[in-house]
């Protein structure tokens, strides 16, 4: 890609719907305090499960953020989640969207998974009254790319749109497929991130089968817990996580307020198994390397990693060992924290979440902590920022997220000073 001029590209919306609250203060305002957003599972009876607890949002009113109560019904929750996020974003970022400019914005929203909750309830529709009662908006309101539709429609932005659907990378790859749309001159300014909602009986059914999820049901504020040699699984979370991207010289020309730049971007594959990580950290190696190869930095202008981090014996292990392979012995004085030991793993929308958690750690020059880490595991002996924040000098961050099917991605951003 040499021959492509680049472009400098920067956040200037942060939008977050997440466990912690139901906006990007409160989320914000919960990493700070160290705060669990996992609690009991309300959305169904989940009596006979052997996970029953999980990151839920509490409280939210789609109509707030939804055109009418009729279109409600034709979306699914996931997209309600995204709408409120990229109502966050916009608001947040004081960006303006008109015949001038609308060609020329895009959207790129991804989602692990889509509409199961409607899929289970038209299923069942299906199965009690038949297929002429099954509803005619069933398919819009399920499919992946319909996040990224629905705010197309709602901003009226008509640049390049797409929805990556990678598992637990979604969000982070639609974070840096839009920085490459500025980037590379195909567009000007990007809606983007992830977004999730599949608090379901079928989705536990599935977790719980794989064993994937953490049973620590009587204390489930200190389940989800990274690096803890008591960890036992981790929590699912839903919510949504939105950015508001745009090309360096228009985002001075108008006076936002720059969260942080963007400025590198990699993906990688394990090539190992269609769940488990490559055991060694290679995948989360080589897109880390590539990242920074990518935003032409060394290794040790890193002063921080929003790790992927879920709670699993496998994953947490192997993301440190790949740290140690890229960072050598930087890795040593590297601060490393998962935030999702307050928010759970919210799939397909973690990346958009962390990827706003990023740029406001990068702007508020704190460090979220990993909480529950009372007991570390031997084998993981990095700075994870255990139990508090910790406010910091922070120049340049890193994120990572993987997903099942070894997909990789990771993204780098530095503090703007201006």
């Amino acid at each position: 890609m040499s021959h492509w001029p680049r472009r400098r590209v920067v956040v200037t919306g942060v939008g977050l719907v997440s466990p912690l609250g139901i906006g990007t203060e409160p989320t914000w305002d919960g990493l700070m305090q160290g705060k669990s957003g996992i609690g009991p599972l309300t959305r169904f009876d989940a009596t006979d499960y052997p996970a029953r607890i999980a990151g839920e949002v509490q409280g939210f009113d789609p109509l707030l953020y939804v055109t009418n109560s009729k279109d409600i019904k034709k979306s699914d929750t996931f997209i309600h989640y995204c709408l409120a996020a990229a109502q966050f974003a916009m608001e947040d970022s004081g960006f303006e969207i008109d015949d001038n400019n609308r060609d020329r914005v895009g959207v790129i929203v991804g989602s692990g998974i889509g509409g199961l909750p409607i899929i289970e309830t038209c299923h069942q529709t299906l199965l009690d009254r038949g297929p002429s009662r099954v509803s005619p908006f069933f398919i819009p309101a399920l499919i992946v790319n319909m996040a990224a539709g629905q705010v197309s429609i709602k901003y009226g932005a008509r640049g390049p749109s797409s929805a990556p659907a990678t598992a637990c990378t979604t969000g982070l790859h639609a974070v840096g497929d839009a920085f490459r749309q500025i980037q590379l001159g195909f567009a000007d300014a990007m809606l983007t991130g992830g977004t999730e909602a599949v608090l379901t009986p079928l989705a536990f059914a599935g977790f719980c089968s794989m064993r994937a999820l953490s049973t620590r049901n009587d204390e489930p504020e200190v389940s989800s817990r990274p690096w803890d040699n008591d960890r036992d699984g981790f929590v699912l979370g839903e919510g949504s996580g939105i950015l508001v991207l745009e090309e360096l010289e228009g985002a001075l020309k108008r006076g936002a307020n720059i969260y942080a730049e963007i400025i590198g971007y990699g993906m990688s594959s394990d090539a190992y198994h269609i769940s488990a990580p490559d055991p060694e950290g290679g995948g989360a190696a080589r897109v880390m390397k590539a990242t920074l190869e990518d935003a032409g930095i060394t290794a040790d202008s890193v002063g921080y990693i929003n790790a992927h981090g879920t709670s699993t014996r496998l994953g947490d292990l192997a993301e440190v060992k790949a740290i140690k392979q890229v960072f050598g012995d930087h890795a040593e004085t590297l601060a490393v924290s998962s935030t999702k030991s307050s928010t759970g793993h919210l799939l397909g929308a973690a990346g958009g979440l962390e990827s706003g958690i990023l740029a406001l750690a990068l702007k508020h020059q704190v460090l979220p902590a990993t909480i529950n880490l009372d007991n570390p595991d031997p084998e993981a002996d990095l700075d994870f920022v255990p139990h508090t924040p910790r406010e910091t000098s922070l120049e340049v961050a890193l994120t990572n997220s993987f997903g099942f099917g070894g997909t990789n991605g990771a993204l780098i951003m530095r503090r703007f000073d201006g």
